[in-house]
């Protein structure tokens, strides 16, 4: 399925990537970690509120970088329920909620004590709970948007039960949700990482969130390692200091030879003209045969690569099941995923021309934060921060995008209206009249098998299809294709109305999709990758908003 811009269009933003006139926009932040999430939001013009995580180094650092922010709390949220952060506040008007249970819960190769030991395992692990903590504060505050990122892995975790689970839960508590991946290199990382976004919209809210993200204003996408770290200063093993100068000339020579992405990503992302001091570059050390082996992988390299090619290394691990264990990253190419792993060794983040593994600044930047970042904390804590963290580059994507969807739903900022394709109206005299009426559309074309779907004429599908979004705006037709367990259902009566009590009782309880119109939602999608509906047809948000009254008197 490709991914698609649709649904109401986008506002404009500034070229930094942030609006004054947004500001107005609040969040709070859980589960925040050093403040990736919170940097990427309030770039994107939100006003961070609250943050929350169990971690002391976590909202030590948080607190340095984020001294506006006036509750950052030290809470584990199982025992800190949402009413007691409502107090502090003063208020339950919040228009986002965001972040990220932690995810290590969800990896799809555990590993114990966070080692690379190459077997695939999958263990009992509570915080794959946390998310219910999440969904606790969603259904006190009643966010707008709320956006939870965690690794892809939670799509296969315990056969795709967790994922389900969010949706589902999410989705009783009256949110329209929609599951997208977030690749990070496509959105100006110079990594390789690729997350899950599940995004709820509040059902009073019309419109459908998009799949695809766009990146923030201020990003040149493309950029690779080299641009956005070969400017630092050269360190040995075991060298460097917390606090140095700049190497100004490295710098300008730097400049010189990679050009606009490098002066785009040193000075639109990194800002290193608002940091006066270079912090956190030190190397940690290495053994003298880790140095050696360093010396031979040629840039780009893993030692699987090399001992196909005959060279012997010294590392004593099983060369079976090990045979990535060191990695030498390329200028030219995103720098494997920064993970947390960090914290224990650096072997799989050897520096592209200097024999030593990465620098917490490095791994800093690499995720996006800018230079004036800091991390008071041990070298240790550092590298686990930062790995854990969301990169503020992609949270700005995520931010821009739902400060253009409020935009367009009447969130008094700017007062955009939304605009119509011009040919939409020809197709919304296809949208039905009455309850009634849609209720006859959906039976009718719920009788059709698979052939008679595609025979069928195109104003007549397109009838059944704007009746199931007024009748049930709460879907997003990007859930037509992923029901995930087919035997996995639901059951609620939602109508009064005579005939459709099948089409609102049985649902599947990942997409909420009615169990009998799944052949509706399949056969949307294929006239629309066959060119025969338009995005305005398949993304109907005249009828969505149209059935909305409807909804809220047939609930």
């Amino acid at each position: 399925m490709k991914p698609r811009k649709y649904g109401l269009p986008r506002a404009a933003t500034g070229s930094g990537g942030s609006s004054t006139e947004s500001s107005d926009l609040t969040f709070i932040d859980l589960f925040c970690g050093c403040g990736g999430f919170s940097l990427g939001l309030e770039r994107a013009g939100f006003q961070c509120l609250a943050a929350i995580d169990f971690d002391a180094q976590a909202v030590a650092t948080f607190r340095t970088n984020f001294p506006d922010v006036s509750v950052v709390l030290q809470r584990d949220l199982t025992r800190f329920p949402p009413n007691e952060l409502a107090k502090i506040l003063g208020t339950t008007h919040i228009d986002v909620i965001a972040g990220g249970p932690p995810c290590q819960g969800f990896s799809t190769a555990r590993q114990r004590d966070g080692a690379n030991h190459g077997a695939l395992r999958f263990i009992k692990d509570d915080r794959r709970q946390l998310y219910r903590e999440f969904l606790k504060y969603i259904g006190h505050f009643k966010p707008r948007v709320f956006v939870m990122e965690n690794v892809l892995g939670i799509q296969s975790a315990a056969g795709g039960e967790y994922f389900t689970r969010v949706q589902h839960e999410a989705r009783l508590l009256g949110y329209r949700v929609v599951a997208q991946i977030a690749d990070a290199f496509a959105l100006g990382v110079p990594q390789k990482r690729r997350r899950q976004l599940i995004i709820g919209v509040r059902g009073d809210l019309p419109g459908f969130f998009p799949t695809q993200l766009a990146p923030a204003p201020r990003v040149l996408v493309g950029t690779t390692l080299g641009p956005a770290i070969c400017d630092l200063p050269r360190v040995e093993a075991g060298k460097g200091a917390e606090s140095a100068d700049y190497d100004l000339a490295r710098r300008e020579r730097h400049l010189a030879y990679w050009r606009k992405p490098a002066r785009n990503y040193l000075y639109r992302v990194c800002e290193v003209a608002r940091a006066s001091k270079l912090t956190a570059h030190r190397a940690r050390p290495h053994s003298a045969r880790d140095l050696r082996d360093f010396l031979l992988l040629r840039e780009g390299e893993n030692s699987a690569a090399a001992m196909r090619k005959g060279v012997e290394f010294d590392f004593p691990y099983d060369k079976s099941s090990f045979k990535d264990r060191y990695t030498r990253q390329s200028r030219r190419k995103p720098c494997s995923t920064i993970v947390a792993h960090l914290s224990k060794d650096g072997l799989m983040f050897i520096h592209p021309t200097q024999n030593r593994s990465l620098t917490p600044r490095e791994a800093a930047r690499i995720q996006s934060f800018p230079d004036w970042f800091q991390f008071p904390i041990a070298r240790t804590h550092q590298f686990r921060l930062i790995g854990n963290a969301v990169p503020p580059l992609a949270a700005e994507a995520v931010g821009c995008e739902v400060c253009a969807f409020l935009d367009e739903n009447g969130v008094p900022k700017r007062g955009a209206k939304p605009r119509e394709h011009p040919e939409a109206p020809a197709a919304d005299r296809l949208i039905p009249a009455s309850p009634a009426e849609a209720g006859a559309c959906l039976q009718a074309i719920a009788r059709l098998d698979r052939r008679q779907l595609r025979a069928c004429e195109k104003q007549v599908f397109l009838r059944g299809w704007f009746a199931l979004f007024f009748l049930f705006p709460g879907l997003h037709p990007d859930s037509a294709l992923d029901h995930g367990d087919m035997g996995s259902r639901w059951s609620r009566k939602q109508f009064a109305l005579p005939g459709l009590e099948n089409f609102a009782e049985h649902r599947f309880a990942r997409s909420g999709w009615p169990v009998a119109l799944e052949l509706l939602g399949r056969e949307a999608w294929r006239r629309y990758e066959a060119g025969e509906l338009r995005e305005y047809e398949l993304y109907c948000v005249a009828a969505q908003r149209r059935g909305m009254e409807i909804s809220r008197v047939y609930a």
